[in-house]
């Protein structure tokens, strides 16, 4: 069994930086960590946050996990030139698991995906992919690397078509790039329903799980091992070798029965197994092993650790992870691992965007969840982009936006919502008057199933005078407006990506989000909190803002001043009739008396009054009419800022957008 401080030696040697692609797999992640022992300049490339539980509990840094789409060579390219890695290790790949079962997105991943990577990957100097033995197909029986490939799925096809890529561009485009084909890797961190894990969980309790028939075979390879191939295939790159695909196999046959017998020594288990209890699946294969001949001769790389030791190495490291209490619970729910993107409104707040920053990233620390924070600069006239920018130079998770004019903080939030990549979004306004504290909070309600957690203020650093005035409109427009939306509840909110995709879709150009957030629907709750004093500055809002967002709110979700001119009319109507009567009668009893003119000027003045009333509330609703037909943007980005790069020109910003898809 290789050594760890032997393995580090030669991690150390490696060129970098450098790129794991699919991290968040079981050997991508093994990767990552081995690397991170001793050396910083690694970048964990992964694209579904969700299922990067194994880089949080591995405790790798957020700004060494890079969000990236291979199926977009945007995408790609976009973080080649950011980072300029040397080495490229590329474990991305679907369709390996029954459950993967989109056959379209198997040909993207695995063929798109690895063209775009090699397109990408100019000036490198080695670029290492994970093949698979399910390339061989039904010639499965210890195939030399140039045997026949009999691929028997769309997954194995999708992989022989990216080994005969990567011998396409070493031929003819000199890239030093070669193909593994992985046999059964097992080991440490491979997801808890695969075949080991399952064996190990239940020999723990002195049982077995459901078995296919016992002779069905594969070829152990223990996860250590295979971090080595990787390694050693990088280290020997040369032009020799390139385009060339190398069995990572022990060509030893182990029949499951073998395992199994194997697994009940080692391990104590005294309950016979039963076999066939489970359905043969179409890759269950009696003959699956390989043949290392041209590995061991060309790369230098044998499999050193044996299945009984591998067996037991895996055995103690789920009783050192506190497995069913740490690992299970990660992979079982995904949002223990997503990642939290803040969208924080900014107008004249360059000085409390250092503060905020400071204090976003100390509790995504305590927390230890990733994060990425957006900062939209909402045509601020101090110093806010430049504020921005030198934080986004100093932290990769940090995202600037510069719009054209002032858009208001409606606009500000859609904004940047649009080129979120978080699995959960959290809307903040950047004056400090939103807690980064309570974020926290609303991440428990997020994992316990609500789709939508909003702060309610249930109390503000405010005159008395002002706080009563706030808790009055929000429970009158609570009463009045036609859905349900909570009272105290401003913008301030952590909504899941499902959320945020239908309101980033709403097609309204006057936007309420507080009330558009009630609209769509889905589980929501509150979290009580203590909304402060502007730590800086001096409040944008005024009386005149206050009426303003009191007209948007009731205008855009209430009928009811439409219903009360309708009633008013009535009233009036019937009013108009009595006195039309109580006139005749006075007439007839009194024909003499005098008629009084200040009634008159009342009624007049009155009914004047009421019709301007009616005319201007009509007047609100059809100015709302009048500017949807309009169809103008929310929004016009200026400028996004990025690693400190700022992107000014129409293509870059949207080539920016394309590449976060």
């Amino acid at each position: 069994m290789i050594s760890y401080e032997e393995l580090q030696g030669k991690i150390k040697k490696l060129e970098g930086p450098i790129f794991v692609f699919g991290a968040s797999g079981f050997i991508g992640a093994n990767i990552v960590k081995d690397i991170f022992s001793v050396r910083t300049d690694c970048f964990a490339i992964t694209h579904d946050a969700k299922n990067a539980w194994r880089l949080k509990l591995l405790d790798i840094p957020s700004k060494n996990i890079v969000h990236c789409d291979i199926t977009s060579l945007i995408s790609v390219r976009n973080i080649f030139e950011i980072y300029k890695p040397l080495t490229v290790f590329n474990l991305a790949a679907y369709g390996a698991y029954s459950k993967q079962s989109d056959v379209r997105l198997i040909y993207e991943t695995n063929v798109n995906g690895t063209v775009n990577i090699l397109d990408s990957s100019s000036g490198i100097k080695a670029y290492v992919h994970a093949g698979s033995s399910s390339e061989y197909g039904t010639n499965s029986a210890a195939p030399p690397e140039d045997g026949l490939l009999e691929p028997n799925s769309h997954y194995a096809a999708s992989k022989v078509s990216a080994s005969y890529i990567i011998q396409y561009y070493a031929r003819y485009k000199s890239a030093p790039a070669l193909n593994l084909r992985l046999y059964s890797v097992f080991g440490a961190w491979e997801e808890p329903d695969r075949l080991m894990p399952v064996l190990i969980e239940k020999a723990r309790v002195g049982t077995y799980p459901n078995l296919v028939e016992k002779e069905i075979s594969r070829d152990f390879v223990y996860v250590t091992d295979a971090v080595e191939a990787f390694v050693d295939a990088a280290l020997n790159m040369n032009q020799g070798i390139a385009g060339k695909s190398y069995n990572i196999c022990t060509g030893q046959k182990t029949t499951l029965e073998q395992l199994v017998n194997l697994a009940r020594t080692e391990f104590g288990i005294r309950e016979e197994p039963v076999w066939g209890n489970m359905q043969n699946r179409k890759w269950d294969l009696k003959d699956w092993y390989g043949d290392p001949t041209n590995t061991n001769n060309e790369l230098g790389w044998t499999a050193k650790t044996t299945l009984k030791e591998g067996l037991r190495c895996t055995y103690d490291w789920h009783g050192q992870v506190n497995y069913k209490e740490v690992i299970m619970p990660a992979f079982n729910n995904p949002k223990l691992n997503a990642k939290i993107t803040c969208v924080i409104a900014c107008y004249k707040d360059g000085q409390a965007i250092p503060v905020m920053y400071e204090r976003l990233v100390k509790m995504f620390n305590e927390t230890k969840l990733r994060y990425e924070i957006i900062f939209v600069n909402d045509c601020s006239p101090d110093d806010s982009e430049e504020v921005i920018a030198a934080i986004a130079a100093k932290d990769s998770n940090v995202i600037g936006i510069s719009h054209s004019r002032n858009f208001g903080s409606q606009s500000a939030f859609l904004s940047g919502m649009e080129i979120s990549t978080g699995d959960s979004v959290v809307l903040m306004d950047g004056d400090l008057q939103d807690p980064p504290e309570i974020i926290p909070a609303f991440y428990k309600k997020w994992i316990e199933g609500y789709d939508v957690v909003y702060g309610k203020r249930v109390k503000r650093e405010m005159s008395f005078f002002m706080n009563m005035v706030y808790k009055g409109f929000y429970r009158i427009f609570s009463k009045i407006s036609y859905i349900k939306i909570p009272v105290d509840a401003g913008d301030f909110s952590m909504m899941d990506r499902k959320v945020v995709k239908e309101l980033i879709n709403l097609p309204e150009t006057e936007v309420f989000l507080r009330g558009l957030r009630a609209w769509v629907g889905f589980k929501q709750t509150g979290v009580d909190y203590v909304r402060p004093e502007r730590m800086f500055g001096k409040s944008t809002n005024n009386w005149r803002r206050n009426i303003g967002w009191a007209k948007k709110a009731i205008f855009s979700f209430s009928f009811v001043p439409l219903e009360l001119l309708s009633y008013t009319g009535f009233i009036l109507t019937g009013v108009s009739f009595l006195a039309i009567i109580i006139q005749i009668i006075l007439k007839i009893l009194y024909p003499t008396a005098p008629q009084g003119a200040t009634t008159i000027i009342v009624l007049i003045l009155f009914f004047g009054g009421v019709q301007l009333l009616a005319v201007s509330i009509l007047g609100e609703y059809l100015s709302k009419v009048f500017e949807e037909t309009k169809g103008r943007p929310k929004f016009i980005r200026r400028s996004i800022i990025y690693r400190g790069k700022m992107l000014n020109s129409a293509m870059e910003i949207e080539n920016f957008k394309n590449g976060l898809k």
